[in-house]
């Protein structure tokens, strides 16, 4: 059997990896720590497999991940959703871990997932500064609510101390978060590139940065499909349904959909654009989505030729 023919599962949990191959069947298991890791690859060396596939679990199968792909193996991180669905779409309804390694393995086999660059750690630690800064804004903006709603005088000031201590840890995360661009000569030339476009601020910039490493190196097609603002047909026989949008990189979607509302008011070019998708009778959504997939196109742009957004200059 080649290297060619192999494809390698693997379920990631907190405490073990569970890992398939095909097309022998053959099944192990291995700790989820520095030693099992060490084991994983020695067992795998001799096998050569031409892709591995692990879902993405939360960052749990970042060290499975990076591991393997610094002992040269081809490595596709890809969505739970994807995975789930090729299981229903085999008629596999049982979940056990092996199962879901094993119809990895079986995804890696017929689908072959596109391997990704796998982002160094210092991407990985962006990445998770910025999860956590999500984190504190949607906690702040709870509080904040339950304070509007609240006429106890000792609640309230229980609410407005920890809403208080928020707020310092989101400022002291966003002075890290400014600290790692700077120290990152790429990065903070990015950063600088993509806050050129209107209506895409720090936080969207930043964003872009962490969840879509990709931008600049693919087509306008690609990334749309990678962030999920590409429109999907929903056509049958003579019945042509309404375009969706769907998957994708869920947090870079919501965020550019949020900017697509300055920039369909501020932005010159994507406020003629949405003014034209208005008059061809355009729902408002409709008209918000396709800025949105516009100002990715742009970004994408604009970080592929290295050069600041100009208003009135279409991106090549």
């Amino acid at each position: 059997m080649t290297a060619a023919n192999v494809f390698i599962g693997i379920d990631v949990s907190k405490a073990h990896l569970d890992v398939a191959v095909r097309p022998t069947g053959d099944a192990f298991r291995v700790a989820n720590d520095p030693e099992g890791l060490a084991e994983l690859s020695a067992r795998l060396a001799p096998l050569g497999p031409a892709l591995v596939v692990l879902e993405a679990t939360g960052g749990l199968e970042h060290p499975a991940a990076a591991a393997l792909a610094a002992a040269g193996h081809h490595v596709a991180v890809v969505n739970p959703r994807q995975a789930h669905d090729f299981a229903k779409a085999i008629g596999r309804l049982a979940k056990t871990d092996r199962l879901d390694a094993d119809t990895l393995a079986l995804f890696a086999e017929r689908v072959r997932p596109e391997p990704r660059p796998l982002p160094d750690a210092a991407a990985r630690a962006f990445e998770a500064l910025l999860g956590r800064r999500r984190q504190l804004v949607e906690m702040r903006a709870a509080e904040q609510n339950r304070l509007g709603s609240t006429t106890a005088a000792s609640v309230r000031k229980s609410l407005q101390a920890h809403i208080d201590w928020l707020s310092r840890q989101l400022d002291k995360v966003e002075k890290e978060l400014g600290q790692a661009i700077e120290a990152s000569p790429v990065w903070r030339a990015k950063d600088e590139l993509l806050q050129s476009i209107k209506g895409i601020g720090q936080t969207v910039a930043r964003t872009l940065l962490a969840e879509l490493p990709e931008l600049g190196t693919l087509t306008r097609q690609q990334i749309a499909a990678l962030a999920g603002l590409a429109p999907l047909n929903r056509d049958s026989g003579q019945r042509k349904g309404q375009r969706t949008i769907r998957g994708g990189r869920a947090e870079v979607r919501s965020l550019l959909y949020m900017a697509a509302l300055s920039a369909a008011r501020y932005n010159p070019a994507l406020r003629a654009f949405s003014d034209r998708l208005k008059q061809a009778g355009k729902a408002v959504k409709v008209r918000l989505v396709a800025v949105a997939r516009k100002l990715l196109t742009i970004a994408n742009a604009v970080l592929r030729d290295g050069r600041p957004w100009e208003a009135g200059v279409a991106p090549r």
